[in-house]
């Protein structure tokens, strides 16, 4: 039930956020032009396509689309629609979805409520890679930053999983130190960058603020697949993170493959939020303070908090990118969801509500 309203909640904050604008376009009218959007595969065509980094063409498979709907439509309101907005509210969902799930996953793994998706460094293995693509684009051959973002950030997870690894044993606190001295490393290391990236300072910092502008379906192509996957192979570990809670030991005699379900859990939410950080830059706060909202809501229970949390974060950031570009100046939207989480954080520590999961 708190899913489904969740579900129906994200559709209406969708809708409001493709109404709002520079142009203003009523709801029903959004509805329809969604509606127009919606494809099915018809076919198969073959096309050529360079790869990015080796530059050769070669024939590669397609699929031949068709629409579904046909409503009456201003060609100029579908457009802004399908092409201008949707795209950017789609990418939204797709990363406060990955982002509202990895947190919830890494607060039950640490059982520590300031656990957030960047705890072990993946955030900083991201910005590492799409700095150093952008300083360096020579050494880094890649046709966007998605790639080298995505890449950096698995790297940085393993690595933060090797170095604490011992005997076939993980130790959480050894996970969480060499999280954070992987991260003072690569913060050194993107300095660095910045220092000798000349004419692209301005492009690394604003990718680093964490922003949606400019996306483009293609976007959502390389982040709605993997971010589906990922959360969905997370839920199936629900019961499992609420038995981790009452502590290893317990959780061995309980029956649960403990290592096992410690390296999946890290692999799929290091996954999950690289996906959205590589398409978003670093966002901040959606992954620590959305799943303390819905815990004090929904309970501390994973069955019902994991999925409530993506999707509350998809809500969430959806509502915060449509401030972001519809306020007096277009400002990326890792600026407001840090200027509106943490004085909330700050209300709830004041309150006292920020509990032990």
């Amino acid at each position: 039930m708190w899913s489904a309203g969740l579900f129906v909640l994200l559709g209406a904050v969708v809708l409001t956020s493709a109404a709002l604008g520079p142009v203003r376009i009523d709801v029903v009218t959004v509805a329809m032009a969604m509606l127009n959007a919606v494809v099915i595969p018809v076919g198969v065509t073959s096309s050529s396509a360079s790869l990015p980094v080796f530059g050769v063409s070669v024939p590669t498979p397609g699929l031949e689309y068709a629409t579904v709907f046909s409503f009456d439509v201003p060609v100029t309101h579908q457009i802004i629609v399908k092409d201008i907005r949707l795209p950017r509210i789609t990418l939204a969902a797709t990363v406060g979805l990955s982002l509202g799930a990895a947190g919830t996953v890494m607060q039950g793994f640490f059982r520590n409520p300031l656990a957030d998706p960047s705890i072990i460094g993946v955030s900083s293995g991201a910005a590492a890679g799409a700095v150093a693509a952008i300083v360096f684009p020579g050494l880094i051959p890649f046709g966007s930053l998605h790639v080298p973002a995505f890449l950096g950030a698995l790297a940085t997870a393993f690595l933060v999983y090797a170095i604490a690894t011992e005997g076939g044993r993980t130790p959480v606190a050894t996970l969480l130190l060499a999280g954070v001295a992987i991260q003072t490393f690569l913060g050194a290391m993107i300095s660095y960058m910045l220092v000798h990236s000349g004419d692209s300072l301005q492009q690394a910092v604003y990718w680093m603020m964490g922003h949606l502008n400019n996306s483009q379906w293609g976007d959502v192509g390389f982040a709605l697949p993997i971010t589906l996957a990922g959360v969905l192979a997370l839920c199936a570990f629900r019961q499992e993170l609420n038995v981790l809670l009452l502590g290893e030991e317990d959780a061995h005699h309980l029956g649960v493959e403990v290592e096992r379900t410690k390296l999946l859990l890290l692999v799929l939410a290091s996954i999950v939020t690289a996906a959205g950080v590589a398409v978003a830059g670093v966002i901040g706060f959606v992954g620590l303070v959305v799943p303390h909202i819905m815990r004090l809501i929904v309970g501390p229970d994973h069955r019902i908090l994991l999925p409530t949390s993506a999707l509350a974060g998809a809500s969430f950031l959806v509502a915060t990118d449509t401030l972001a570009r519809t306020g007096p100046a277009v400002v990326p939207v890792g600026i407001i969801t840090a200027a509106l989480g943490a004085p909330f954080f700050l209300f709830l520590l004041s309150r006292r509500e920020v509990r032990s999961v």
